[in-house]
């Protein structure tokens, strides 16, 4: 089931890239943007991780993000670290968390990205290098972004309607700079 605008954030605790645990009370009082992303090798992730790590500054010091893939971790570090994100990367390869804030499958969703997004995956692919070489993790899920108080309160939930889309950047940078304000 979908999480909603005004719903509290359900804790969890997954391994991180980096080594660690990270567990949601890290964030506490910050506000921040939950992103649940495909397997590690995805084309259209990398992409949105790319722009979400060369990007970050613009988002401000108070703001922060905690990124999540359905891959195990190993393969996770494998496809993940060159990023080099200023942000927690988590691993979470049995969906349990996946599962918590309703994040979807769709057969039809990953045709739709392939189809109408082909420019962006031709350019993950040939212009980045973000090949799917290999895939651990489910090639149906679909993208979701959560928009966080300091509160830990949900201000925007959006789940995404096909395997490239995410919550537009300059919507997370206003929410960043302004996360107090509720939108849909």
């Amino acid at each position: 089931m979908r999480l909603t605008t005004g719903t509290p954030l359900i804790p969890f605790d997954l391994p991180a890239i980096d080594g660690t645990h990270f567990a949601l009370d890290q964030v506490r009082g910050k506000p921040i943007m939950l992103s649940f992303f495909r397997f590690a090798t995805c084309p259209f992730c990398n992409l949105r991780m790319h722009e979400l790590v060369s990007r970050f500054d613009e988002l401000g010091p108070a703001f922060g993000i905690v990124a999540l893939f359905d891959s195990p971790l190993d393969h996770l570090r494998e496809h993940a670290e060159g990023h080099e994100a200023p942000f927690p990367v988590l691993a979470d390869p049995s969906r349990i968390v996946y599962r918590a804030y309703g994040i979807e499958h769709s057969k039809a969703g990953v045709l739709k990205g392939m189809l109408f997004r082909f420019p962006t995956l031709m350019k993950a692919m040939f212009g980045k290098g973000y090949f799917p070489t290999t895939m651990q993790g489910s090639i149906t899920s679909m993208p979701a972004d959560f928009l966080v108080d300091g509160d830990g309160i949900i201000r925007t939930a959006y789940y995404g309607s096909d395997e490239g889309d995410h919550l537009p950047f300059e919507q997370i940078k206003t929410f960043a700079h302004h996360p107090t304000a509720e939108s849909s």
